[in-house]
C-alpha cells in the first residue's frame, strides 16, 4: 500500500506541475484547510506530506511563494454578478496562408518500399526516362508470391515415408510454397540463433520438441522427421564464406553473432537510379537485371539482418532465402542462385546490408579498416542445402560499393549523378 500510494502521489505532483505551469497568463488556486490536505500534492509541497495546521496555512503559503511571481490573496467575496456574453460575436475571417514552405517529404522506407520497373537494368540496354517506366510492381520479402496448401495430403504424407526409408533423403524440394513457409523457416532458425546454435545442434530432444509443437499447428506433422534431419545437418555443415579463400563455416561453431539485427539509417534525398546504378556496377557487373523504379529515400532506411556474425577477425552479413527454384537439387545450381538473386534484386538488399554493418562497425570498432573487418553477404537458399554450394550465394565485399553507398545516403558529392545513374 505504502509504494502504491508512493506512485499515487508522484503522478499528483506531476499532475499539479502542469496545471501550475502551463498557463498563458495567469493561473488561480483555491486552497483550503480541508481534511487531509497534507496528502495530496499541493500538501506535500507546503509541509511534505506532515499535518498541517489551519492556523498556519496562510503562512505556509506565503513561504512557499517567497521569491517568485507568486503572490497570496484572500479569496474574492461573492456578489450577484453574472457573466454577460455579448449579443452579436464578429464574424470569422478567412483562414491564415503560412507563408513559410511545407515541410519536405520526409518518410520512413525499408528494403521492400523498393519498387521494380518491368525493364530490364543492362549495361548495353538504355535505360527509360524518369517517369517513363512501365507499371512497377513491389519487391515481396517474402520470396515467394502464392502460398500452396498447408495441409499435406494423405497420398504426400505415404510419398513423403518412403523417401525417409532412402539415407541422405532429408531435404526442402517438397516442402510447402509462400509466405506461411518462408516465415515457418525463418522462425527455426532465429529459434536457433537466440538458444545458440551450439547448444541446439547438441540437444537433439529440445529441438524435436520445439518442431512437433510448430509442424502440428499447421498440420505439417509429416514433415517432422524430415525437417528435423534437414535441421539438424544445417547446423553443423560447413558453409562457404563470401571471401576471396571460400573458407567455411558451422553455424554450430559460431560464437560472436545476432539474429535478427535491426539497423536505421539515415536517407538524404537519396536517388534509387544512383543507388541502382552502383550497386549494377560492383555487384555481378554487366548482368542483366530488372532496373529499380524511380523514386527519392529521404527519412530513415531500416531493416533486419536475419544473421550478422564474427568469424576470424571478418564481419558477414547473412539472409535466409526459402524460395523454390525447383524440384531437385540441379535446380539449386550457382547459375540459378545468381538468376534468382539478380531477378528478385536481392543484390541490392546484400549492399543495403553490408553498408549497415559498414556503418555500425565504423562506429563501434577501433581502428575500423573495411578492407580487413568487412568479410561480404551470404544470400542462403535453404532448399539448396543439400548441393555442394549449400545453396549459399556470397559475394565478398565491395569496398568502393559501400563507401560509394556511405557518401550517398550522406548526400555528399560522388562521381554518379542522377542524370548519369539513369543514362
Amino acid at each position: 500500500m505504502d509504494k502504491a500510494d508512493r506512485e499515487r502521489l508522484g503522478e499528483d505532483l506531476r499532475k499539479l506541475y502542469v496545471a501550475l505551469t502551463r498557463a498563458r497568463h495567469a493561473t488561480w488556486l483555491g486552497v483550503a484547510a480541508l481534511k487531509e490536505l497534507e496528502n495530496s500534492a499541493l500538501g506535500y509541497l507546503l509541509n511534505g506530506g506532515q499535518p498541517i495546521d489551519p492556523a498556519a496555512l496562510r503562512q505556509a503559503l506565503e513561504a512557499l511563494a517567497e521569491g517568485s511571481d507568486i503572490r497570496v490573496s484572500e479569496p474574492p467575496l461573492p456578489s450577484l454578478k453574472r457573466l454577460d456574453p455579448p449579443a452579436h460575436s464578429a464574424s470569422l475571417g478567412h483562414a491564415r496562408t503560412p507563408a513559410r514552405p511545407a515541410r519536405e517529404h520526409w518518410w520512413i522506407a525499408s528494403y521492400s518500399a523498393l519498387r521494380l520497373s518491368s525493364t530490364l537494368n543492362a549495361p548495353t540496354a538504355t535505360q527509360p526516362e524518369p517517369g517513363t517506366a512501365q507499371e512497377a510492381t513491389a519487391l515481396e520479402v517474402l520470396d515467394e508470391p502464392q502460398e500452396l496448401s498447408q495441409e499435406l495430403s494423405q497420398e504426400q504424407s505415404q510419398e513423403l515415408a518412403q523417401e525417409q526409408s532412402q539415407a541422405d533423403t532429408y531435404h526442402l524440394h517438397r516442402f510447402p510454397r509462400g509466405p506461411g513457409p518462408g516465415t515457418f523457416l525463418h522462425g527455426l532458425l532465429e529459434w536457433a540463433g537466440k538458444q545458440g546454435f551450439a547448444s541446439v545442434a547438441k540437444d537433439v530432444e529440445s529441438l524435436n520438441d520445439m518442431l512437433w509443437r510448430r509442424v502440428q499447428l499447421r498440420g505439417w506433422q509429416a514433415w517432422q522427421e524430415p525437417l528435423a534431419g534437414w535441421f539438424s545437418t544445417l547446423l553443423t555443415t560447413p558453409l562457404p564464406l563470401a571471401t576471396a579463400e571460400r573458407t567455411r563455416v558451422t553455424l554450430a561453431e559460431l560464437a560472436s553473432y545476432q539474429v535478427e539485427l535491426e539497423f536505421w539509417l539515415a536517407a538524404k534525398a537519396v536517388n534509387t537510379r544512383e543507388l541502382d546504378a552502383l550497386v549494377s556496377q560492383h555487384l555481378l557487373p554487366g548482368m542483366a537485371r530488372p532496373a529499380l523504379d524511380a523514386d527519392t529515400l529521404n527519412g530513415m532506411l531500416k531493416g533486419f539482418i536475419d544473421l550478422a556474425f564474427e568469424h576470424q577477425g571478418r564481419f558477414y552479413v547473412l539472409d535466409w532465402k526459402s524460395n523454390y527454384l525447383g524440384p531437385n537439387d540441379a535446380a539449386y545450381a550457382p547459375d540459378a542462385l545468381c538468376h534468382a538473386l539478380l531477378e528478385k534484386r536481392y543484390d541490392v538488399q546484400s549492399a543495403l546490408y553490408l553498408l549497415a554493418m559498414h556503418r555500425l562497425l565504423k562506429s563501434r570498432l577501433p581502428d575500423y579498416d573495411p578492407r580487413q573487418h568487412l568479410g561480404g553477404s551470404m544470400t542462403v537458399f535453404l532448399r539448396g542445402s543439400r548441393r555442394p554450394e549449400r545453396g549459399v550465394y556470397g559475394e565478398p565485399a565491395p569496398v568502393e560499393l559501400i563507401e560509394a553507398l556511405d557518401r550517398l545516403f550522406s548526400h555528399e558529392p560522388s562521381a554518379h549523378t542522377p542524370e548519369e545513374a539513369s543514362a
